[in-house]
Order: C-alpha cells, then structure tokens, then sequence
C-alpha cells in the first residue's frame, strides 16, 4: 500500500512535493512514520517503487530479445526496449501511475541513477544496446549516442503524457496502449534514419 499510494503521489504532485509523512497518512490510518520504518528514506522509497516495476518489464525482454536474434533492422532493434515498457504499462490497467512517476525520477540527476544503476544490473539491456549498435554501423558514435538519448527521453515522456491523459479523461492520439506503442517506434524508427548533417 506504501508503494501505490507513493507512485501515485509521486506522479500527481512531484516526488520533492511530497513527503515521506504526507505518503505515510495517504496510505492509511495509523502510523505517520510507516515509510520510515517499512522502507526508510524517500531514495529508498523512489528504489523501491522501480524495483516493483522493473522485473515484470525484465521479464518480457528476454522472449523479444531471441526473437530479434541478430536482425540489424532498426525497428526490430528499438522495439526490444520499447514495447516491453508498453506491454508492462497496458497490463497494469487503468489507472497508472508508474509512467509519470518514471518521467520525473528520470529528470532528477540524483534519483536518475536509481534507474540507470538497476537497468545496467540486467542482463537483457547489453544484448539489446549490442544490437543497436549493429543496426546503423556508419553513424558517427556521437549522432549515436545523441539519437540513443534523444530516444529514451521520448519513451519515457511520451508514455506519461499518455497516461496523464487517461488520468484525466482526456483523448489520446492512439485508442490503445499497443498501439501507442506502435506509434513510438515509428518515431524512434525515423529518429535514427533521419539524415545526419555535417558541419
């Protein structure tokens, strides 16, 4: 109850908006310190929620990855990090929280690395940054490395810009979650094809 009841916190107000006793009174009657005890400090509740979320996320990455095999098709590529997220959000019905509250974890620069840190522990992300780079052999490593960024950033926030509006009723541009999906690595797809300009 203490980690829903922080996501969603989280991903309505901001994570520095809300406190660890403000969580604690929202997850129910009683102990005002609970976060405290059962969890600890706010990183520590902000790791705890990415745990909760990255092995259903981990778990549907390893079936992609084989079937990918060594396809050096940038949509086959980007879709082994991107459709396993959009899998995981749809799966987690309605309402969620988890995109919004990811998208603001991701633009802190301290809490970020909670998420780096895990995801670099997995296994399936060396694979998946291996065939990347298979992909588009001739793009310079810094267009690479700036596309790749450019990429993640999208993901992420085009994810909780969709789940904000579902949140509040709102329309969104695609009816349904695997569709959305489908839309995002069209984009990404055009993002890593675009033409690279030289100085």
């Amino acid at each position: 109850m203490i980690l829903v009841t922080a996501e969603r916190l989280f991903a309505e107000h901001g994570v520095f908006a809300v406190s660890n006793r403000q969580v604690s009174e929202a997850a129910g009657p009683g102990n005002n310190a609970a976060v405290g005890y059962h969890v600890g400090t706010k990183t520590d509740l902000v790791r705890a929620i990415v745990r909760k979320h990255a092995p259903p996320v981990e778990q549907l990455r390893p079936r992609m990855v084989a079937d990918a095999g060594d396809s050096s098709d940038v949509r086959t590529g980007w879709s082994v990090p991107v459709r396993p997220i959009t899998d995981h959000l749809a799966e987690l019905g309605s309402p969620t929280w988890y995109a919004r509250f990811a998208a603001q974890v991701m633009t802190d620069p301290a809490l970020r690395e909670i998420v780096v840190t895990y995801w670099l522990d997995a296994s399936s992300p060396h694979r998946i940054i291996q065939g990347l780079d298979g992909c588009l052999p001739d793009l310079p490593a810094e267009v690479r490395a700036e596309r790749g960024d450019m990429a993640r950033r999208l993901t992420v926030h085009l994810c909780a810009e969709r789940e904000r509006a579902l949140a509040l009723g709102a329309a969104t541009p695609r009816s349904s979650r695997p569709d959305a999906g489908t839309g995002l690595i069209d984009a990404i797809v055009g993002l890593w094809l675009a033409p690279v300009t030289r100085p």
